[in-house]
């Protein structure tokens, strides 16, 4: 019998690379790999469905969930994983120097159900001890105007939220009207080296570091889904994706740990990127499944229902189907 067919989409990253050169091939799956950046994978995947097997964001992917009748299903597979204290910007002059300060503040957002913003605006609930409501919040565009929230929301109904769609949000923060951006991309200025705008924390990896150490969480971005007709007919692809997506990124930690031949173009990659993660994570710092992952999935449906980007509470197992809740181990 011929393998099937499918076709994923999915941003470049290493540790998925030998899925797309065929060098770890998913046991019967023929399968096309196509690489595009995350913004359009997610466009084209939740509004046409161009692809059987999509990365997707988890703040779309679970806004969707608890709405009912999603077309696919997860699996726990977390290609992108970002702490997002580097994501707090603000004006060097401006009324904003620590996290105390945004209390009573305007903070600017490129969409509420962004899941980077549902990370940071976790952490200002829970870390920072500044309430939904104690802020007042507008969207737009980081750099452009008129950026569409992609998610149907469930707002609290004591949080403020404005939709702007005349400035980017880096334009109201030279104009005075927002004193702080929670983005997961930097604005332009910042990138072009402007000393006008400033992140919360420029030595974002210590303060990373120590949330980590102090909540367990290492934020999920991402996460893969299948279509649910793909699915039903052929319930065995998920698990067999699992297994290939762990053999894939098994090469990648063995190009990582190489130093006999460096195969990125980064000094001590093995020592910094390595066996300093190693340490801090206490084994693996990248894994798939659930059981590895559970505070981090906990806290971020906490975060969400808080939030309102899901419409009712989900259970990690509300996420995933019973057939990859658990993966064998040899």
């Amino acid at each position: 019998m011929s393998d099937l067919h499918l076709t994923m989409a999915i941003n470049h990253y290493d540790h998925v690379q030998d899925l797309a050169s065929g060098r770890v091939k998913p046991e019967g799956i023929d399968l096309t790999v196509i690489n595009h950046g995350p913004e359009e994978i997610f466009h084209r995947f939740l509004f046409g469905f161009e692809w059987q097997i999509s990365e997707i964001s988890m703040g779309m992917s679970t806004s969707r969930l608890s709405m009912g009748n999603a077309p696919f299903v997860l699996i726990p597979i977390f290609p992108s994983r970002v702490f997002r204290h580097s994501s707090i910007y603000m004006m060097n002059n401006g009324p904003v120097k620590t996290p105390d300060d945004l209390k009573g503040k305007r903070i600017g957002i490129p969409e509420w159900g962004q899941t980077a913003g549902i990370y940071t605006r976790g952490w200002m609930v829970h870390t920072a001890g500044v309430g939904l409501n104690e802020v007042k919040w507008f969207q737009s565009g980081i750099n452009e105007p008129g950026r569409q929230e992609a998610s149907t929301l469930n707002l609290p109904e004591d949080v403020s939220l404005t939709v702007i769609t005349d400035r980017s949000l880096t334009q109201m923060l030279f104009d005075k009207d927002l004193d702080c951006v929670f983005s997961a991309r930097p604005p332009k200025e910042f990138l072009e080296g402007d000393p006008r705008i400033i992140q919360m924390y420029p030595d974002f990896r210590s303060a990373e570091e120590e949330y980590f150490k102090e909540t367990g969480i290492f934020p999920i971005m991402h996460t893969v889904a299948v279509r649910k007709d793909v699915f039903e007919k052929n319930p065995w692809v998920a698990q067999n994706l699992m297994t290939a997506f762990e053999d894939a990124k098994a090469l990648s930690y063995a190009r990582m740990s190489g130093y006999t031949v460096s195969h990125y173009p980064v000094p001590w990659l093995y020592h910094d990127g390595l066996r300093e993660n190693q340490k801090l994570f206490k084994g693996d710092f990248w894994p798939y499944g659930i059981e590895p992952n559970k505070t981090t999935l906990t806290a971020f449906l906490e975060f969400a229902w808080e939030q309102g980007t899901i419409h009712k509470k989900l259970s990690i197992e509300d996420l995933f189907p019973e057939e990859v809740r658990h993966h064998y181990k040899l």
